[in-house]
């Protein structure tokens, strides 16, 4: 029982440090105050720069972007860009409800304005820096804007579940297609087989081989040849009347090289 309490205070003591290290990075990261009078010159620019982005309409959005372009105003590119992506879902600004304006560890300075849309609230964030010219006062130069609507908790659990059944609907397609694919292999190893065997039959024959010639021929393969030898024993008796083929014994039989015995 004492083991379960020293481990219950131990997690304790250390979801409390844990807690005590978030709040120290969140406090680490909080955005510095600024004096109150230049604050709101630059809730007063962010303000005024979310009225310019509001009032353009399609017809003049792809102009100004062309305009940006040409100019190469990233922070303009990207500001309109963002405003394009939402200007479906938003409608018209209606009212400005709220606007704050700090300054970032990098030195630099950030104004969130939060207005009232005639379908939803957006929230529009600038980022400035300070830009210093020879012989002249600092400027304040915008480097980003950017639009993040506000969506309630049923469009959230909506857009969700839209996306969950976009990803699990695209993993069963992938599923099916490739188990289509496998089911097809039967089939084109049963083609690769006839392609195979249409080849072998329009392949032609092997030739005959050619037969041996006699010069090859040994004395004892002439000699096992009946056929050559009742041939010579004829011609011999035929050739000697006085012999008689019955008493014709025929030992050997060797080539004589020679135009007679090419003739014979």
């Amino acid at each position: 029982m004492r083991q379960i309490k020293n481990r219950f205070w131990l997690m304790v003591c250390a979801v409390l440090c844990l807690c005590m290290l978030s709040g120290c990075s969140a406090a680490d990261t909080n955005a510095k105050e600024l004096d109150p009078s230049f604050a709101s010159v630059l809730c007063q620019t962010a303000e005024g720069d979310l009225t310019a982005f509001s009032s353009i309409d399609e017809a003049k959005l792809d102009e100004m972007e062309a305009t940006a372009k040409k100019i190469k105003d990233n922070a303009l590119i990207g500001g309109l860009s963002s405003w394009r992506s939402i200007m479906p879902e938003t409608g018209k600004l209606v009212e400005i409800l709220s606007s704050e304006a700090m300054e970032t560890e990098d030195g630099n300075y950030e104004c969130i304005v939060t207005a009232a849309f005639e379908k939803r609230n957006v929230e529009f964030k600038v980022f400035y820096e300070e830009t210093f010219y020879e012989g002249r006062d600092s400027v304040l130069m915008a480097t980003s804007y950017s639009f993040t609507p506000e969506y309630t908790t049923g469009e959230k659990m909506a857009k969700a579940a839209m996306n969950t059944a976009m990803g699990m609907g695209t993993v069963f397609l992938v599923l099916i297609f490739i188990s289509v694919l496998i089911s097809c292999f039967k089939y084109i190893n049963a083609w690769e087989n006839s392609q195979k065997a249409a080849k072998a039959s329009q392949a032609p024959a092997a030739p005959a081989p050619a037969p041996e010639p006699m010069e090859s021929l040994t004395a004892d393969d002439l000699t096992e040849d009946l056929e050559l030898v009742a041939v010579i024993t004829a011609a011999i008796a035929a050739f000697d009347s006085t012999v008689s083929a019955d008493g014709l014994v025929v030992r050997s039989i060797k080539r004589v090289p020679g135009a007679k015995w090419k003739r014979a």
